[in-house]
Formats: structure tokens, sequence, C-alpha cells
């Protein structure tokens, strides 16, 4: 039986039996996992606030057989983000982005960069850096982890490489752009100007710093906001219970 000790992000806290709490949690190395904490409604001496949802601590953790349950031996509170759990509209987000994490990296997969992604997330909205923005960023770039990056440099039909000059259509299930010659403006083919296609390609490509601090207009919001919905729901192939929240 390995014991593992690692970062943690505490996504979902269930009660299970009669003391004991069913904690999932997302990892750097093994991704999304499940485990029981023995005890811990009862005596929190092993986990002194460090089973709070959303919190971010370090755990100690074992598995005794394959496919089965983790269990928690001990866990220790480093960033608890009370300003994530202590605002409605922070917490909404942040329960956005543990749902799309979740479906995007299941148990089973893991990856280290969206681990990254989803703390550095946290920490701005807990600190209130550009609140309203991380989400888009968090999506964009969690999207693009999940291997569902949109390509932007050519019509996807005619093969025309796209100059920033003019407005570019967003085709959902190609992943791609289109150029206004090969294809008619629809709902499920909006518009997006050079400004809205900059911002994505370097949201994908830079880190979480870099695109905090950029500048955002109404237009490239909106913008942005309409390709993410098409691109989620058609590549996840289901409307997140959360995305009232950010739409």
């Amino acid at each position: 039986m390995k014991n593992h000790i690692s970062e943690a992000i505490i996504m979902r806290i269930k009660e299970y039996g009669e003391a004991d709490l069913l904690v999932t949690f997302f990892t750097p190395q093994l991704g999304l996992l499940r485990g029981v904490a023995k005890g811990a409604r009862r005596s929190r001496k092993r986990f002194v606030n460090a089973l709070d949802i959303l919190s971010l601590v370090k755990l100690e953790y074992s598995l005794k057989r394959e496919g089965a349950l983790y269990f928690l031996h001990s866990g220790k509170l480093i960033n608890g983000h009370p300003g994530l759990r202590a605002d409605y509209s922070n917490l909404s987000k942040a329960s956005y982005m543990i749902e799309l994490t979740e479906v995007l990296f299941p148990p089973g997969v893991a990856d280290q960069s969206m681990f990254e992604l989803l703390k550095g997330a946290f920490h701005l909205i807990d600190k209130g850096e550009q609140v309203a923005y991380i989400p888009i960023i968090f999506e964009v770039k969690a999207m693009a982890l999940g291997g569902f990056g949109i390509h932007f440099e050519k019509c996807y039909k005619c093969g025309r490489a796209y100059s920033f000059e003019g407005d570019a259509l967003f085709i959902p299930e190609k992943g791609c752009i289109a150029c206004l010659k090969c294809h008619r403006e629809s709902t499920r083919s909006p518009l997006m100007g050079p400004d809205c296609v900059k911002t994505f390609i370097g949201i994908q490509s830079e880190s979480l710093t870099q695109s905090k601090e950029r500048r955002w207009t109404e237009k490239v919001v909106k913008e942005i906001k309409s390709v993410l919905r098409l691109h989620r729901e058609y590549h996840l192939e289901r409307k997140l219970k959360t995305s009232k929240y950010v739409e």
C-alpha cells in the first residue's frame, strides 16, 4: 500500500456512513480521486480545516486495492480561499470551474498543467483580481488542455489564411474558423472579429498571469462567450449544470 503526499484541491465533500466523509479531490500527478476520511466528522485532528470545499491542501493518502476508494490519512491546509466561499458570485464561478474540470479530466486522466490552472484561477478570484474574466480565461485554456483547442490559422474549407483584417465565422463541429465566402453567419456559426480571434489565440498559448493583464472590451467578451458556449456544448455533448453562472 503506497502512501502519496501531494497538493490537492478539494472538489466535493459528502457525508459517508456515521462519521466519515467522502472526499473528491484533484491532484497534479494522479488527477481526480475519491477517498474516505475515516472519523472526520467526529474529530478533525488529522484534517484541521483541510476538508473544506475549494481549499488547496496537502493530503496524505493511499490505495489499498485497485478500483477502491483512497484512504485519507491526514491533511494540512495551504489556502482556504475564503474569498471564494464568502461571495456567492465567486462561489458560483468556482463551482463552474470544478464541474468543467471534472468533465474534461475524469478519474484516470491526470494533467499537471490543468491542476496548476485551477489552482491559479482560484487564487486570483480569491484575491479579487479580474474576477469577471477569470472564468472565461479558465475555460479557453481548460478546453485547449483537454484537447479541444480552436484553430484559427485558416478557413477550414478553402484553406485561405486568416489575416486579422475582417470577421471570421466559428464552426463548432470543426473546432475551426471559416471565411465569409465559404460560410454564412447563423446562431450556430457566430462572427468573431479580429480582436476576438487575437484574444482567443493569446489565451490558448500564454500563461494565466499574462491573460489576466489583457484589456477586455464588451464586444470581445460577448463574442468569446458565444463561441465558448457553442464549443463546449458541441464537444462535451452536454450542457453543464453550472454554466448558467458564467453565461
